[in-house]
């Protein structure tokens, strides 16, 4: 029977068995589309919400590499001063990414972690604009780490939240639209605030403006914080309705598995720091080389520097369906990071016009985010695979916090020419690395450079075997050993990934709810 309790109301419905025992209530909701959890309308509602949580995060990132000579000259600081407040954006996340879905899942709750991590963010970015407002760089440097607290982890309940609410194809669309809004956050900075910088000082400099102008950037978090809230009220609001629990990140770190891991996964981590350390550092500088080399105005250097985060937002997607038609994982980073070091040569020892070697970079670095996160999973059990991303993660922002601070004591001893060279250095390591690995798995008839037909053979085999071995252990009174279960799919895998390397993923995988894991790598 069931009960109306007005209209828009839930309706609660008892269902009895052939016993004539009840059986646990199920609601049904009567309201409108809009407001109804089940809709699809109410589902992109709460879509268009979850898109915002990290735009706050994504714009505030690169506030200084849009303001670079203004921090420089209103807080009377030196370029290795200035990418400290990039170094100290990655120390915290160095620990933070064995702990943040832990944290999630155990301690806080999802709904109440992104609110959280949400604050941490915003309140990040008022300590930053109250440090400029009274000329007090130490000030500053506190809310970077602040910041930097809350950040990364805010993408991992983004991302989780997506899983949560929505399944099979439509899950592809959710992370793409996600990826944009974050890419749209890094170029809006880029675009906006040295107009707004002069705008607000009709001509006039100082700290006080510079301040001004980071309380705008603390407004936009105010907005993400806001829809972290809602979020969490709408999830736990559909959580009741339609008797679901809340998502969970779902990962587990043990960090006595490393000293397990194969020799090809540190050659993987080396490629990941050597690559990385040569994009987010050189954005964080390259707007006064723009200036300075090629006489740019501050708008065209702004536009030029945004240029990899708008390649990347339309890029991956296409280069993400390529790497999984074709296979061949290794070869696509070896030719990404020889792009990339082809980019950083032509800004070395050329004059040629920056569009085209920064066009150059932004595709490379698309398609090695493609290609190279994912073969952590090709050699690594699936159990493993939270602790092997966790410490991947760790290493990566060990490297940008260390050689953030280098690159900028480089161009403060030796101009950017040497911090070029700098760059094409560890390009040259990576690269090394690539083939190293290149060698590895040719010689041990590795997985990491299949095509895509032979690799989707192989996971078949093991998909076989692994359906086989329980039978097998039935018949024994055995159970398998955890070693010998099939590893995680390429398909499995990109879904694990999605929001750690801020990769749309082609509509050709299918969505599988657990093989998410969470932390973004995309700045």
């Amino acid at each position: 029977m069931s009960d109306s309790q007005g209209d828009g109301a839930p309706v609660k419905v008892q269902v009895s068995d052939e016993t004539g025992v009840e059986e646990e209530p199920v609601v049904e909701y009567q309201g409108c589309a809009g407001c109804n959890p089940s809709t699809r309308l109410h589902k992109y509602i709460f879509l268009a919400i979850i898109c915002f949580l990290s735009f706050g995060n994504y714009f505030v990132y690169d506030n200084p590499a849009a303001l670079q000579d203004q921090f420089k000259k209103d807080m009377k600081i030196t370029t290795s001063q200035f990418m400290l407040m990039y170094s100290v954006y990655s120390w915290p996340n160095v620990f933070l990414c064995f702990v943040g879905g832990f944290l999630m899942d155990k301690v806080l709750g999802l709904r109440l972690g992104a609110a959280l991590f949400a604050l941490f963010v915003l309140l990040g970015q008022c300590v930053v604009a109250l440090g400029a407002s009274f000329d007090h760089y130490p000030i500053i440097l506190l809310g970077r780490v602040l910041f930097g607290l809350g950040g990364e982890n805010l993408s991992v309940a983004q991302s989780t939240y997506a899983v949560s609410w929505f399944k099979g194809s439509e899950l592809n669309m959710v992370f793409g639209l996600q990826l944009s809004f974050s890419r749209v956050g890094s170029t809006v900075n880029m675009k906006i605030l040295q107009p707004l910088y002069d705008s607000f000082g009709h001509g006039d400099t100082g700290f006080k403006i510079l301040g001004l102008v980071l309380w705008v950037g603390a407004a936009i978090c105010l907005f993400s914080f806001l829809c972290a809230v809602l979020a969490g009220y709408l999830d736990k609001r559909a959580a009741r309705l339609l008797g679901r629990d809340a998502g969970q990140v779902g990962e587990e770190v043990r960090l006595s598995d490393v000293k397990n891991f194969p020799y090809s996964f540190w050659l993987i981590s080396i490629i990941c720091v050597a690559y990385y350390v040569t994009i987010f550092p050189f954005i964080g500088l390259a707007l006064t080389m723009y200036q300075q080399k090629y006489s740019f105005t501050a708008a065209n250097a702004s536009t030029i520097n945004s240029l990899v985060y708008v390649f990347s937002a339309f890029a991956s997607p296409v280069l993400g369906y390529m790497v999984d038609k074709f296979g061949r994982n290794l070869l696509w980073c070896l030719v990404s990071v020889c792009l990339t070091l082809l980019s950083h040569v032509l800004l070395t020892f050329t004059f040629w016009n920056p569009y085209i070697p920064i066009v150059i970079m932004g595709l490379a670095y698309s398609m090695l985010a493609c290609a190279l996160w994912p073969m952590v999973a090709y050699i690594i059990p699936e159990s493993q695979l939270g602790t092997a991303y966790g410490f991947m993660q760790a290493l990566q922002n060990l490297g940008l916090a260390v050689i953030s601070m280098v690159a900028g004591m480089i161009v403060d001893g030796k101009g950017y020419m040497w911090c070029e060279l700098f760059f094409c250095t560890w390009l040259c390591i990576a690269l090394m690395a690539t083939v190293l690995l290149y060698l590895d798995d040719k010689t041990n008839n590795g997985p990491l450079n299949l095509s895509a037909e032979d690799r989707a053979a192989l996971e078949e085999a093991e998909k076989q075997a692994s359906e086989s071995t329980p039978l097998l252990a039935d018949k024994l009174g055995a159970s398998p050993e955890p070693s010998k279960l099939a590893p995680a799919s390429n398909d499995q895998l990109r879904r694990r990934l999605m929001s750690r390397l801020g990769v749309a993923v082609p509509p050709s995988f299918t969505p599988r709810r657990r093989a998410l894991s969470g932390q973004t790598v995309l700045h």
